[in-house]
Formats: structure tokens, C-alpha cells, sequence
């Protein structure tokens, strides 16, 4: 035991201490620095400081921020997530031009950037933050109305016609291409974000994803007049979108028009669609309208399988349509009863007749079950869209103890 007492911390390579180290905490980093001198400059190395979490260090002010971003953060840093004081007692903004500026300077390799509760709105515009920005989620954030306004900087007047084109070859190069170079923007729970910034982010010219979740005033004609289409001057809109997603999840008794159904004008380019809660029936319902759409997903509702079976049946005729995955749905039976069957449209024994072929081995009283319900979907959309990959995940059957059965 003696021999083993005078062993410590110095006898491990430098590497397997930085390892150790990088299992604590943000907070817990900075107080190791305080040790002494060598572990301080662990606690410096870069490698620790590539994804920095502060969503859990209670009492974030902007003291701590201009601390950490001057002795800490540095070209190391790829993902930065922040918690404001938009709900806290003391309230107010504590992200400053200033500091937004000092951390463009000494973290050129931030690509990806997490705001919880942030009151932004003393920022005129997102510019503010870092150019190297390539990912921007904001949830439960405040924003002023040109939060996403993409502003030219003022050129100052050169001296001659020749300095003058000397700038404007430096500029080109060093911008091109110009613009905010955000290319996937995730808004969560934002309530100020409405159809004003929706139709913003038209300018931006790297925009291939965008995800909004619980965003009340977006509403269908927003989005309408966002979609990418061909106008008198060529594409315009969000061409350049590909990923589009869109999902209500909270306040069950709220009624209000959803967005998706802006969805039944088109969409020019856009190859993936994710729909979840009060968005999945309309945009459901539109999906067959997206000529270039390759990818759907569906999350967290409740569908029908006369409803999944009559909306899945027009994605056959969009020639480059391949995945369709279920995410936490909720699926309910279709009720089979004689008068129903007697009073059944053309359209659903039409579509009855179709899926015939692939639940005709489930007979006798086997559609009841639970995994035999999802069995038989799988069959039908497989027989539905033949090229098709399908996938579910988490889902469930709800089972009505009152309807129907087969007779016996």
C-alpha cells in the first residue's frame, strides 16, 4: 500500500487526463482549472472545448460568458448551447453585439449554434451572430419583427474608380457567395416567429432545411407564399429548400388553422417532408401535390387506417417517392361492420379490393390484434407503393372496446 500511495495524478500521460476530464461538466472544467498551473492548461486544451454545454449552469450571466469566451472557448469550438434569462427573475438580454463579435473572432470553426430562452430581440438582426454558423436552433426564444433580415453592409465610397473595383474583387472573393450561410434553421416554440419572417428567409441563399415546431402564427398563406414556384423572373420563393418540417404538438384545446394545408399550392425542389400532430391529416393530404418528393415522415398523431390507406394511395403517381416512416403514431382500426360494408363508396371498396390480396391470410378474427393490425398496414402500403421502403417506429394500435367486430 505504500508503494501505491506515492503514485498520483502526474504519472498518467496527458492524453488519458484529458479524456478524464472531458466526462465533467462545463462548470466542473473551470473549477479543476483552478488546481494549479498544469491542469490549468488541460483545462485549456482545445479538444475539451469542441461542444460546450451551458443549458445547465444555473446563474448564467454575461460576466460568465465574457470569462469563459477569454480564457476558455478558442478555434476548438464546433457546437455551443446557451440557456438565457428570458424566464428567470432577473429577465433581459445578456447576448451582446460586443460579445457576439469577440466570439466570431476567436471560434471561426462554430458551425453550429443552441439558444433556449434567449431574449433576442435587442439584436436587429441575425447577422449578429457568427458567419460560420451552419445550424441555428432556437426554441422558446423572442425575436423583433426583422430578426431574419438579411441587410447589405454599407459600403463606404472609394477614393478613385480604380480602388473602387480593386474593393469590390476583394469583397467578391472573400464573401462569395454573400449572405447568411446558415443552411438548417430548427425553431421550437417560438412565439413571435410569424409570416413576416417566414417570407425573410426567401433572401437567404444556403437554406436547405427547415424545421418548425409549435410556431402558432404561421399560418397556411405564409407559407403559401413562401413555396418555392416559377414566377416572371424565374424560380422564386424557398427553392432552394429540401427539408421541410412541421409539427403542433402542444395546447390539445387549441383550435386554429395549421399551415401544412398551404402545402396544396406545391413546392418546387423540396424532397423531404416531416409532419407531426395537428399538421399530419392536411399535409397528409397535399403531400401528392409535391412533385419532386422523394422522403415522408409522419410523428406523434393519430391516423386512421382508412385515412393512411386513402392519402398513401396518390404518392404512387410522384415518380421519385421512396421512404415512408411512422414515428410514434397511434393507428385506429378500421371498423368492419355488414351495414358499413353495404354502405361503402366506390372509392373505398376501390380501395378495399386492393389490400384484399394482402390481408386475405388474416381471416378469422386475427385483424383485432394489435401487431397484426400493424402487419396488415405494412402489407397494403406495400402493395400501395411497391417501390417504397417502409419503416415504423414506436407506434401503437388503439383499440375501441365499442366498435364492431367480425361477426363470428
Amino acid at each position: 500500500m505504500d508503494v501505491f500511495s506515492t503514485y498520483n495524478l502526474d504519472y498518467l500521460p496527458e492524453n488519458i487526463l484529458i479524456d478524464v476530464l472531458s466526462y465533467l461538466s462545463i462548470r466542473e472544467l473551470v473549477k479543476v482549472g483552478r488546481v494549479c498551473k498544469k491542469w490549468r492548461r488541460l483545462v485549456k486544451d482545445q479538444k475539451l472545448w469542441r461542444l460546450v454545454d451551458l443549458t445547465t449552469w444555473k446563474g448564467m450571466t454575461s460576466r460568465v460568458l465574457w470569462v469563459l469566451l477569454r480564457q476558455y472557448l478558442g478555434c476548438g469550438l464546433r457546437y455551443l448551447r446557451l440557456h438565457g434569462l428570458l424566464l428567470s427573475v432577473r429577465g433581459g438580454s445578456f447576448l451582446s453585439e460586443a460579445w457576439l463579435k469577440s466570439l466570431s473572432a476567436k471560434c471561426p470553426r462554430l458551425s453550429k449554434l443552441y439558444l433556449l430562452h434567449v431574449d433576442l430581440r435587442s439584436l436587429p438582426t441575425c447577422q449578429m451572430l457568427p458567419p460560420s454558423l451552419k445550424v441555428l436552433e432556437l426554441q422558446g426564444c423572442e425575436l423583433n419583427p426583422g430578426f431574419f433580415q438579411q441587410r447589405d453592409p454599407p459600403a463606404s465610397p472609394p477614393e478613385n474608380a480604380q480602388a473602387a473595383s480593386g474593393v469590390r474583387e476583394r469583397e467578391s472573393a472573400r464573401h462569395a457567395p454573400s449572405g447568411i450561410s446558415i443552411e438548417c434553421l430548427i425553431l421550437k416554440m417560438v412565439p413571435s416567429f410569424k409570416d413576416q419572417h417566414l417570407q425573410s428567409l426567401t433572401s437567404w441563399e444556403r437554406l436547405s432545411r427547415l424545421e418548425l415546431c409549435d410556431t402558432f402564427r404561421v399560418t397556411a398563406n405564409g407559407l403559401r407564399g413562401c413555396a418555392a414556384k416559377e414566377g416572371a423572373c424565374g424560380l422564386e420563393g424557398l427553392f432552394r429548400l429540401k427539408c421541410l418540417g412541421m409539427s403542433v404538438t402542444t395546447r390539445k384545446g387549441y383550435q386554429r388553422p395549421v399551415a401544412s394545408s398551404g402545402l396544396g399550392s406545391g413546392w418546387l425542389g423540396l424532397e423531404e417532408l416531416s409532419l407531426g400532430g395537428k399538421e399530419v391529416l392536411p399535409g397528409l393530404l397535399y403531400a401528392s401535390r409535391l412533385k419532386d418528393l422523394k422522403r415522408l415522415y409522419l410523428k406523434a398523431c393519430t391516423l386512421g387506417e382508412k385515412q393512411i390507406v386513402h392519402n398513401c394511395k396518390k404518392l404512387r403517381d410522384i415518380p421519385g417517392f421512396h421512404r415512408l416512416e411512422f414515428f410514434d403514431v397511434v393507428f385506429q382500426p378500421r371498423p368492419c361492420s355488414p351495414e358499413g360494408e353495404e354502405d361503402a363508396g366506390e372509392g373505398e371498396r376501390e380501395d378495399r379490393g386492393e389490400n384484399a390480396g394482402a390481408s386475405a391470410e388474416n381471416d378469422g378474427g386475427e385483424q383485432s390484434r394489435p401487431d397484426q393490425l400493424i402487419q396488415n398496414l405494412s402489407r397494403s402500403l406495400a402493395v400501395l407503393l411497391p417501390c417504397c421502403t417502409l419503416a415504423f417506429t414506436n407506434c401503437s394500435v388503439q383499440i375501441n372496446p365499442d366498435s364492431p367486430t367480425h361477426p363470428d
